[in-house]
């Protein structure tokens, strides 16, 4: 059994990332929103320095390694924000990385990796498996794979996001989150977010057909993806089953989830640029979608998470002007 397999997500352990992760970034504002549900704060991870929360996890992950492990080499797969965090905290470290990247990935998210120096290799979302083709080029290379979110130490790097809110929530707002509303794909960001607010309530929020982990929590049980889901333009939260470790921790907090529709996505983005002037790619906006739409009411002092930027502009035009 190796570290990863055996090793748990702590709290303590998204202080030490913490620490580590504020020698290298500057916290991202927590912004006051009101809509007609109430008041909410948005954190806004879409404003980091890659557009995406992710860049926490794969530096806290990366930054972990030993010396030998760093000259290996990491092998990473991903549909953009995992795959621009491990190259970005890659180039930050002086290690070569090589990302696994479906080819259907948004131009902007490939660009924007190839750009940082890592290698890419694509593949077909739909008909091969990911894990297969990063664990052999793992072994080919003697590189440590790291997923986007069945990894200890990405988890406690994502859950920094939330540390940080929660010292920002009480100063602008006089305590800690008491609920909290999530974007999720395979569940790193929420189960961080479980891990800082053992009392809060949490709800999960992915798209339509995407569902699995609000599912998984209904159920008592992983459950995957369905065959033939449908499309969406949340590639950042296509993920076909998520993890033991992210299911783990939100299951024992009591956390639920909801499912938002594209329109519901669309018109979330949309209000974040008309009325904040902020760039939400649709994965990042389903969150404060879930909110708008009213299908999760704020309770007290609410946390949204804005979790990445990261859209083509011809999308983003498309959608903002739709």
């Amino acid at each position: 059994m190796t570290d990863s397999e055996s090793r748990k997500p702590t709290l303590e352990g998204i202080r030490e990332a913490a620490a580590r992760i504020h020698e290298v970034v500057p916290p991202t504002p927590l912004i006051p929103f009101d809509t007609d549900h109430g008041r909410i704060w948005l954190k806004c991870e879409n404003l980091q320095p890659i557009g995406a929360f992710k860049l926490r996890g794969g530096y806290h992950r990366l930054a972990a390694m030993s010396a030998e492990e760093r000259e290996a080499g990491v092998v990473a797969f991903s549909s953009g924000n995992h795959a621009q965090g491990v190259a970005w905290a890659a180039k930050r470290l002086g290690m070569p990385a090589l990302i696994v990247m479906p080819e259907d990935a948004p131009r902007a998210k490939l660009d924007a990796t190839r750009a940082m120096g890592a290698e890419i290799v694509t593949y077909d979302r739909m008909s091969d498996s990911r894990e297969k083709l990063a664990a052999d080029l793992s072994e080919e290379r003697g590189a440590i794979v790291v997923p986007s979110f069945d990894d200890p130490w990405v988890v406690e790097g994502q859950g920094t996001a939330t540390l940080e809110a929660v010292e920002q929530m009480e100063t602008l707002a006089g305590g800690p989150p008491e609920s909290a509303v999530i974007c999720c794909g395979g569940g790193g960001l929420a189960a961080g977010a479980a891990l800082v607010l053992p009392d809060a309530q949490i709800t999960v929020v992915e798209p339509e057909g995407w569902d699995d982990m609000a599912r998984s929590l209904a159920n008592g049980a992983i459950e995957p993806v369905g065959p033939n889901p449908p499309d969406t333009r949340c590639d950042a939260l296509q993920t076909m089953r998520v993890s033991p470790i992210t299911f783990d921790i939100l299951h024992a907090h009591g956390a639920a989830g909801v499912a938002v529709t594209e329109d519901e996505v669309a018109h979330a983005m949309r209000i974040a640029f008309s009325r904040l002037q902020l760039v939400v790619e649709p994965g990042g906006a389903v969150a404060l979608a879930a909110v708008l739409a009213g299908k999760v009411q704020p309770k007290g002092r609410t946390m949204i998470t804005l979790s990445g930027g990261n859209v083509d502009p011809a999308v983003f035009a498309e959608i903002i002007t739709g």
